[in-house]
């Protein structure tokens, strides 16, 4: 089983979809870095009971990402948020450099401020 950020990110989604022993363990496996016999040490089951939690608890995660997809959008949401930053940035380099006309440069910074804002929700 190799760890996986994404199990972790979908965890944060997600994670309210699992019983609080498949949440409690794909934490303390992911986010806690703890081995299968530590967390069944912590639980009190056996290690394989542990495996077989962390098993269902992952098939759950990426089954509700499978049919609701908030990571995937919240992804491209994110090369979004950067494209359009880096587009604005380049409106106004080319203003400065190609025009006095200020009213430009004040529109581009407007959209870097909505979108530094959209990126803080």
């Amino acid at each position: 089983m190799s760890k996986n950020l994404e199990v972790t990110m979908l965890l944060d989604f997600y994670g309210d979809m699992l019983t609080e022993k498949q949440k409690d363990v794909i934490d303390l496996y992911y986010n806690q870095d703890l081995s299968l016999a530590e967390i069944a040490d912590e639980v009190g089951i056996s290690r394989q009971g542990v495996r077989d939690s962390i098993k269902r608890g992952e098939a759950v995660l990426f089954e509700m990402e499978g049919r609701l997809g908030f990571l995937k959008n919240f992804r491209l949401s994110e090369k979004a948020v950067a494209k359009i930053t880096a587009l604005a940035n380049e409106i106004i380099d080319i203003n400065r450099k190609q025009s006095s006309i200020g009213i430009i440069e004040v529109k581009a910074a407007e959209i870097i401020k909505e979108v530094q804002l959209l990126s803080q929700e």
